[in-house]
């Protein structure tokens, strides 16, 4: 009996294109979308910046300072996430006196922290 490496098992034995399928969804593609889909995972990869988004999410709105007391940080750290979270169009700000306070920006950055918690909590569910 022959033993199949995992790699072996994860590739077609045959090349095949299935072209009634990949010519739709070619069409589908759009480089700008998901080159900006891209920088709105990068932007989320750091765990400190998932943890802002999550408690945005949870907070509706935070200033700075809360932010790094939450993430036991400095101020000057939670302010380069923030920057980094509201370029890529996942925050929005706002002054008021001598505070910046943070908030999402939109409803669909908060289903996508949703939707992401809830995956996980299923996935840990059933390992």
């Amino acid at each position: 009996m022959t033993t199949q490496t995992n790699t072996q098992l994860e590739v077609c034995e045959t090349n095949c294109e299935h072209e009634e399928i990949t010519s739709k969804l070619r069409e589908l593609l759009q480089e700008e979308e998901i080159v900006g889909m891209a920088q709105i995972f990068k932007a989320l990869s750091d765990p400190n910046r998932v943890k802002i988004a999550f408690l945005l999410d949870q907070g509706k709105e935070l200033c700075v300072c809360d932010i790094a007391a939450l993430l036991d940080c400095s101020v000057a750290t939670a302010s380069h996430h923030l920057r980094q979270l509201k370029s890529s169009h996942i925050t929005k700000s706002r002054k008021e006196g001598k505070n910046v306070y943070y908030s999402l920006k939109d409803h669909h950055i908060q289903t996508l922290i949703a939707m992401t918690l809830e995956h996980q909590r299923e996935k840990s569910d059933h390992e």
